[in-house]
């Protein structure tokens, strides 16, 4: 009887789906990889595909400037022999050193709706990071220290994402929290709606501001990128607050690198400098179309006929993301962000546009969020940065 039940034991051992993570190594891993939301969201209306030779430069080191920055481990799931999870990890060497840390990131989690698979891949990771000295780890991370798949949504799941915002199912949350991940802040998203026309009292007082404290608003020089970069870059040194526990002020190589991932999809018009009267940059606003609403059409692929319908339906854009609003802390207090949203709002009204989306803004930029509300934004979605010490 008990050899019995012995081998009945070792039967179904053998056919209970095991799971499994390996390191991704081989062109065909990293096609799994990159495939993998593809089966995830088959279903799922709301998601937007992004464009597979996106995803390709994203995970090409010559082409990522993260990967630039220190060891990076990416890995795959398995059951039953199919892909069914992923998640990538690194170290950010010059962020460890410029904020004195010893801290790692996750980035581009995905699972099916199995915890076992999900906590099979943060084991993955948090062993590669604690194996090589790191104490605390954060995610989900851009996978290109840039802006895209940074924070995993938990509120907005009721329409699609605008260019470069994150989208989740519900149910990662709820793999993170079970883990023992923490809230480390909170990312949020503001909606405008153009057909709302913005108040006299608003335009009056912008114009007054700019005439007191003496800046003119101007759409970026394309053809003079270099240059451009140049000035902003100390602009952005300077804007950006100390304090700020997951960026430190990018080298103009890294804004280079930025520049021209988003340069392709770019719109002159929506990319806005104030000037002091000296010439000299004291607030950068960055917009760009949302593409996302092309990207939908194409299904990931721009060949064959997916650049045919990217000329199409790109003339048929609603709305614009402004995801960069920095100002120079002497002119903070002067307007200098009202007079930008001001220009972005009149320029993107002239191509049609409908909404704008203001994103993201950290939880705990009172200053900002104060003024994208009287901007007229509402709050409408959330991004969350977690942590876990190891």
């Amino acid at each position: 009887m008990a050899l019995s039940l012995a081998k009945k034991r070792s039967a179904r051992a053998r056919y209970e789906p095991t799971i499994k993570v390996t390191r991704v190594c081989t062109r065909r891993d990293w096609k799994a990889f990159i495939n993998l939301p593809w089966k995830l969201y088959k279903d799922d209306p709301n998601w937007v595909p992004p464009l597979k030779s996106d995803m390709w430069d994203t995970v090409n080191p010559a082409k990522n400037p993260l990967m630039k920055l220190g060891p990076y481990r990416y890995f795959l799931a398995w059951k039953n022999g199919k892909p069914v999870g992923r998640i990538g990890s690194g170290i950010d060497e010059k962020l460890n050193r410029e904020k004195n840390k010893s801290e790692g990131y996750i980035t581009l989690f995905e699972s099916i709706n199995d915890y076992e698979v999900a906590k099979a891949l943060f084991d993955a990771a948090l062993s590669w990071l604690r194996e090589r000295g790191i104490t605390t780890v954060t995610g989900p991370q851009s996978p290109s220290n840039g802006d895209d798949y940074r924070g995993l949504l938990i509120k907005g799941f009721d329409s699609p994402p605008v260019l470069l915002n994150s989208y989740n199912p519900p149910y990662y949350a709820e793999f993170f929290d079970r883990y023992g991940w923490e809230k480390h802040f909170d990312r949020l998203a503001f909606y405008y709606d153009l057909r709302k026309p913005v108040t006299a009292r608003f335009e009056r007082s912008v114009e007054l501001l700019m005439k007191r404290y003496k800046y003119t608003v101007r759409p970026m020089n394309i053809k003079k990128i270099r240059e451009e970069l140049v000035g902003l870059q100390k602009l952005v040194a300077r804007a950006m607050p100390e304090e700020w526990p997951d960026m430190v002020p990018p080298s103009v190589e890294e804004l280079e690198d930025e520049a021209n991932k988003l340069l392709p999809v770019a719109d002159p018009d929506l990319a806005l400098i104030a000037e002091n009267a000296e010439g000299e940059p004291v607030g950068l606003a960055l917009a760009l179309p949302d593409y996302n609403q092309v990207l939908k059409k194409l299904n990931g692929r721009l060949l064959p006929i997916g650049f045919l319908k990217f000329l199409w339906y790109k003339r048929k854009i609603t709305g614009g993301r402004m995801f960069a609003l920095m100002v120079d802390p002497d002119y903070r207090n002067k307007g200098v962000s009202a007079a930008m949203y001001l220009y972005a709002f009149r320029a993107g009204l002239k191509k049609g546009y409908t909404y704008g989306d203001g994103s993201t803004i950290h939880e705990f930029n009172i200053r900002m969020r104060r003024e994208a509300e009287r901007a007229g934004g509402e709050l409408y979605r959330i991004f969350r940065i977690y942590r876990i010490d190891l």
